[in-house]
């Protein structure tokens, strides 16, 4: 509801809408909890999570010789959810932390700060202070999609606009913006049923 609007108008938008608010909640993507046998994609390859309860150590990821992929979890199955989610968390922030000190590096600027978050409205963000935010979920996308964001917001540190000054930037520093940008608008929005409770 807008912010200035009314109940009453909200109702009969609503009521007006229906069909096309029930279109647009149905293509909603399903909720996938991190649970046991569940398929999750890390940097853009599925991977089925596997409780391994008798096993020491957190999370790591394993491949059988069938070629298929596990992100393996040791511990209690209550700890499960978490432990998946703290994992990914640790490989965005490596991978997002070396892919932003690259491009910062290659345009001569610094990056005094990177934060990982569970942003829903954007992938990443950038202060004129040089502090970078990232959501979590890039590290379920493949990697040129990660490598595409990280030089978006660092190009940021040199035009904090979306200028085509800005745009020759990102280019200089990331080869596959176009087909990055084209599947984010394809498949970004999937990225965020991950780790969602039903």
């Amino acid at each position: 509801m807008p912010p200035r609007g009314t109940l009453a108008e909200a109702k009969d938008f609503a009521q007006r809408h229906g069909g096309w608010i029930a279109a647009r909640l149905g293509r909603l993507p399903k909720a996938a909890p991190f649970q046991h046998g569940a398929v999750i994609p890390l940097r853009g390859i599925a991977h089925r999570i596997v409780h391994r309860a008798g096993e020491r150590g957190t999370v790591w990821t394993e491949t059988r010789d069938s070629g298929e992929r596990l992100l393996c979890v040791a511990g209690g199955l209550e700890y499960l959810d978490r432990r998946v989610h703290d994992f990914l968390k640790r490989e965005a922030r490596q991978d997002l932390q070396k892919a932003s000190l690259r491009h910062a590096d290659a345009l001569g600027v610094k990056v005094r700060r990177i934060s990982i978050r569970d942003q829903s409205s954007r992938w990443g963000s950038c202060t004129s202070a040089g502090s970078l935010s990232f959501s979590w979920r890039l590290i379920l996308a493949p990697p040129f999609v990660l490598d595409y964001l990280a030089a978006h917001e660092v190009a940021h540190l040199v035009e904090m606009n979306h200028s085509p000054r800005f745009w020759k930037v990102v280019a200089r520093i990331c080869k596959h913006v176009e087909r990055a940008k084209k599947w984010l608008d394809v498949e970004g929005n999937d990225l965020h049923r991950y780790g969602i409770q039903d």
